[in-house]
């Protein structure tokens, strides 16, 4: 078996091949080439993706059988529903967000109605009921929390950045910033999570082969929005 920090560092490097950051779709938006209207239907997109992560999460939580592994995920349950303030769950950020960007609250709560979801985005959302109600615990941590919260940190100061050249607040981005730093904590976790329950190679290979395909599908996800929002709607424009 590899040390724990060997394997901590192959985890991390397999989340770096098709790291969000660099896909094109991405470098648009941290360049300022999106209007609002385009990363308006990105949010509608990710609302969807993430509008069940609470009961992902929860579910996860009731299969962890150590202790510290289970406060650890309350921890990050918790501050996905926020019981005490409903306003700041993340779903309802994503939505405040997608308002400031021209979008109606409908544009979110009936997106899959009016098919508007794209198939890699139901995609990506079966993709972690797999992880977290099929697949081995330490495939779970690794795929949700060190592949795809771990790499929020990284990825979302660009498209703040560009979209306060835009004309957008920080409380209008208010998603994007408790991900910033909320997640940065939670990739850590992970890394612990998924290290306890590695026991054997295998399970360290399995772990391995799940951050690379929980970022494979962040970036098929980003295809499809980038084939819908940016393609597509240039082609109509010519």
């Amino acid at each position: 078996m590899m040390n724990k920090q060997e394997f901590f560092d192959a985890l991390e490097s397999a989340r770096a091949p098709v790291h969000s950051g660099g896909h094109p779709f991405s470098i648009i938006w941290s360049e300022g080439g999106l209007s609002l209207k385009q990363i308006g239907e990105w949010a509608v997109q990710h609302f969807y993706y993430i509008d069940a992560i609470p009961q992902q999460f929860a579910q996860f939580y009731c299969r962890l059988d150590d202790l510290h592994a289970r406060q650890h995920m309350l921890e990050n349950l918790l501050g996905e529903e926020m019981p005490d303030m409903p306003e700041k769950r993340h779903p309802e950020l994503l939505i405040k967000f997608g308002l400031a960007c021209g979008m109606t609250r409908e544009d979110f709560t009936e997106a899959e109605l009016r098919g508007k979801i794209l198939p890699s985005t139901r995609a990506m959302r079966a993709w972690i009921w797999e992880l977290v109600n099929v697949r081995h615990l330490t495939e779970g941590a690794a795929g949700i929390m060190v592949a795809l919260e771990g790499q929020l940190p990284t990825l979302y100061p660009a498209y703040v950045d560009a979209m306060k050249k835009m004309g957008l607040t920080d409380d209008d981005m208010e998603f994007f910033h408790v991900h910033i730093v909320g997640d940065v904590e939670h990739a850590d976790v992970g890394l612990e999570i998924t290290s306890h329950y590695a026991t054997t190679p295998e399970l360290q290979a399995n772990a391995i082969s799940a951050v690379r395909a929980s970022t494979e599908m962040r970036w098929r996800m980003l295809d499809g929005m980038n084939d819908a929002f940016v393609q597509n709607w240039a082609q109509a424009a010519e």
